[in-house]
């Protein structure tokens, strides 16, 4: 195993997500990256584009996702292991096939349940949208 991608939102699922890919990358050290991937649903209301400039809502984007990485990435730096964080903006399924093609990922770990408000599902939109959308193993912590 190579390269594992793990999408977060920053919720309890996504952080133990997190914890089970670092002991997967220290299985193979030299080896292994771990991609942690924040991504941004965009604003889609015409009346925002109205207001806002497409570089506001890029940095709006950007320091919404750093807030979620900064502790993803505090947390890796402790543990010691190979990574890049990344912060895109679209559709979760096309963002994570996208970004699995472009670096090559061998592997997903992601939680089952992010911070949607949708109560009683078993498993996350987010998830299900995902293991659609990819062709790789995908670890879905709960």
């Amino acid at each position: 195993m190579k390269n594992i991608l793990v999408p977060t939102d920053g919720s309890k699922p996504a952080l133990r997500a997190l914890e089970h890919a670092i002991l997967l990358a220290k299985q193979h050290p030299d080896e292994s990256t771990l991609y942690v991937l924040n991504i941004q649903s965009p604003i889609t209301s015409h009346n925002v584009n109205r207001f806002f400039s497409a570089d506001m809502l890029q940095d709006y984007y950007e320091d919404e996702g750093k807030s979620v990485l900064e502790p993803v990435a505090a947390r890796l730096e402790q543990a010691g292991v190979n990574y890049q964080s990344q912060v895109k903006v679209g559709h979760i399924s096309d963002v994570v096939k996208d970004f699995v093609a472009e670096h090559r990922c061998d592997h997903i770990v992601m939680g089952t349940r992010g911070l949607s408000p949708v109560p009683g599902l078993l498993l996350g939109s987010a998830a299900t949208k995902i293991i659609q959308a990819v062709d790789i193993p995908v670890t879905l912590i709960k």
